[in-house]
């Protein structure tokens, strides 16, 4: 008899890496529903054909999910899939606690929730509510001892953990006492491997570099901004989000920087075959932008900790730089000018992070576990 199968998801409200792992996991169970605290369909048609599953949550606006951590907490909590065979979440918050019976649950984990550990000291400074600020901080300190208590507790309920990095293995490890296995994201590195075009439109400009990321205050876009001005070098910005105009005012009306929103994926293939390197300043569990940037041919200048480690190696795709500083940043983009990088071996540095490898061995693990 086929197993039946259940996804979870903590929202599915815009387009990003953990949207990418959902969808991958969508077709490898295509029957599968995907449960999740709120769908907004607007912008996203890559789960057009999947049955999504909303509940009491889905009538709060999207620009308040920053604010609903507790109510996440509660409705996952009493989410019961325990019909269900197998069920796999996919989550970096509040989705691993739903209610399992006697179904084996995989949790594919991009990190402990970040706001209530790691990163909790860079929430607590810019909670990134604006004038509320101050309210929203006086009550996450508040709050956040229960909260972090229900968050691990909840990371106990599934049976295997899977995460994406060294680094977020580390992190589960740390502050929810398990173990995991690695099984990283799937980039379509294929689709980036575009013959490398020497044709640029204007052979008299500098080739820019260039950050793809979503504008909020902990990705540190602004040590790109700064290190870029210094340096007098070319910097493209693409996405958007709640730090855009500080980093344009930051910019201070440069040519040197540009602002280019959320963009088709040939002309970010276009940017990315183009570009002198590749800024990835953040501390993050992973990050499939830069390695779709290696799949490109395109160096990697990136913050030495957390998931970069895993797929960058210092002088040979890339530049590591171990302070999260402008200064640091500012001598790795120097290091980087004076050296002289293959794009073919740049590309094929990022071939084991394949689709079809992501796909192989979750599958493979989840069968091996549910026989």
């Amino acid at each position: 008899m086929q197993k039946k199968v259940a996804i979870v998801c903590d929202w599915l409200t815009n387009v990003g890496g953990a949207e990418q792992v959902l969808l991958r996991v969508h077709q490898l169970y295509p029957d599968a529903p995907i449960y999740t605290s709120k769908y907004s369909k607007k912008g996203i048609d890559w789960f057009n054909d999947a049955d999504v599953r909303t509940g009491w949550l889905q009538i709060f606006p999207a620009k308040m999910r920053r604010f609903l951590g507790p109510l996440r907490q509660r409705y996952f909590n009493h989410l019961d899939l325990s019909d269900y065979d197998i069920i796999i979440s996919v989550t970096g918050a509040e989705a691993k606690s739903v209610k399992k019976g006697n179904a084996v649950h995989f949790c594919y984990c991009h990190v402990p929730t970040q706001y209530y550990w790691q990163m909790y000291d860079d929430y607590v400074k810019n909670p990134g509510f604006g004038i509320l600020n101050p309210i929203v901080r006086f009550f996450f300190k508040l709050f956040v001892r229960p909260l972090r208590k229900a968050d691990f507790k909840a990371a106990q309920r599934p049976d295997y953990f899977i995460t994406i990095s060294e680094h977020a293995k580390a992190q589960i490890e740390k502050y929810y006492q398990r173990d995991a296995i690695v099984v990283h994201p799937p980039v379509e590195v294929e689709d980036f491997k575009t013959k490398l075009d020497q044709e640029i439109a204007d052979l008299n400009l500098e080739k820019p570099y260039v950050v793809i990321a979503r504008q909020v205050n902990w990705k540190r876009l602004d040590l790109c901004v700064k290190a870029c001005l210094k340096l007098k070098k070319p910097l493209t910005i693409i996405g958007e989000g709640p730090e855009h105009e500080r980093l344009v005012k930051l910019a201070g009306g440069s040519p040197l920087i540009k602002f280019v929103p959320p963009t088709d994926r040939e002309n970010i293939k276009k940017q990315l075959v183009h570009a002198k390197g590749f800024l990835f300043p953040s501390l993050e569990p992973f990050g499939i932008a830069p390695v779709e940037a290696l799949a490109a041919g395109c160096p990697v200048i990136a913050f030495a900790e957390g998931g970069s480690l895993d797929y960058i190696k210092d002088g040979e795709n890339g530049i590591l730089f171990d302070k999260q500083n402008v200064g640091a940043l500012v001598e790795a983009i120097e290091k980087l000018e004076k050296m002289s990088f293959d794009p073919q071996k740049i590309s094929a540095s990022a071939n084991k992070f394949s689709v079809a490898r992501f796909n192989k061995e979750l599958s493979e693990f989840v069968d091996e576990k549910t026989r």
